[in-house]
């Protein structure tokens, strides 16, 4: 029994309980009289509540960290320890489900091999999610590590090698070639039309071991956020609308949402010469 909340609780119920009064309420209990009767003088804050409630409203999956980012960005004069707290008093906080443990593994894992620059290390997957009618929707992803960039999310009922193909060749052609891209080994991957494209554009595939989605790290944490962030909040019509709505979402992903690997900044943030760098600390606790 820390917090003021309940000491006064304990103290009220005392009260009722054995009719006494404040007094000797707080003889009994051992709480100082000055913590029942204090009343608050700070200033509701009920502009910056209002202003907590719509971010979190319009970015059902923020936490608080990011929320915070946000207002910031907005100018207001805050901490993130004031931000947590009006967080948690509004009742904004998210049910995370709890994940069985799992065994860790005998074997060391050696360290990955990181990006080192822009455009160094690409990874791909797909996501999978229905319209309205129950029929099924692919959505190809591919992003650069190093600045964690969407390059492209891609729609469509079904792909094959020659759709990949295809994507591959308009990423290149607008922000060029990649040394690697890491995928797993579904189908579409391990197709000729794609193997061909990776020989004639001197692009190495690196095929993750099956059954181990921790060899590809990087885009099942961006599928994650696309699932939570777009996926799991919209009803898709059509495909055409599917397409609108993530391309939406890859503009304000790259634009504007804050990446905590990024110190809080998106990948596309201007900074003098360049993109901002990704923190070294944090690439180097990745491991596979």
């Amino acid at each position: 029994m820390v917090t003021p909340v309940e000491r006064r609780a304990w103290v009220a119920w005392v009260r009722e309980a054995f009719q006494c009064s404040m007094s000797a309420a707080c003889r009994a209990t051992g709480v100082h009289r000055s913590l029942i009767t204090h009343r608050s003088r700070k200033a509701p804050q009920t502009a910056l509540r209002a202003r907590l409630r719509e971010l979190a409203a319009s970015r059902v999956s923020y936490g608080s960290p990011r929320l915070y980012v946000l207002l910031r960005r907005e100018a207001w004069p805050v901490n993130h320890k004031r931000v947590d707290r009006l967080y948690r008093e509004e009742g904004l906080q998210l049910l995370r489900r709890k994940r069985p443990r799992r065994r860790r593994s005998a074997v060391t894992r050696g360290p990955r091999l990181l990006a080192q620059r822009p455009m160094d290390v690409g990874a791909m997957d797909f996501v999978h999610d229905t319209l309205l009618d129950g029929s099924l929707v692919r959505v190809v992803t591919l992003i650069d590590t190093y600045h964690r960039e969407c390059l492209a999310l891609v729609a469509q009922r079904r792909f094959r090698g020659e759709d990949v193909a295809r994507i591959l060749s308009l990423v290149i052609t607008a922000r060029g070639a990649p040394t690697r891209i890491t995928v797993d080994n579904g189908t579409e991957f391990t197709s000729r039309a794609v193997d061909a494209w990776a020989y004639w554009n001197h692009v190495q595939l690196d095929f993750s071991r099956p059954g181990k989605p921790v060899d590809n790290t990087f885009i099942e944490a961006f599928n994650g956020s696309l699932r939570r962030e777009c996926l799991s909040q919209h009803w898709f019509a059509s495909m055409a609308e599917a397409q609108q709505i993530l391309n939406g979402w890859q503009d304000e992903y790259n634009n504007e949402r804050p990446h905590s690997s990024l110190h809080d900044h998106s990948p596309r943030s201007p900074f003098p010469g360049g993109y901002f760098t990704p923190n070294p600390d944090r690439l180097a606790t990745l491991r596979i």
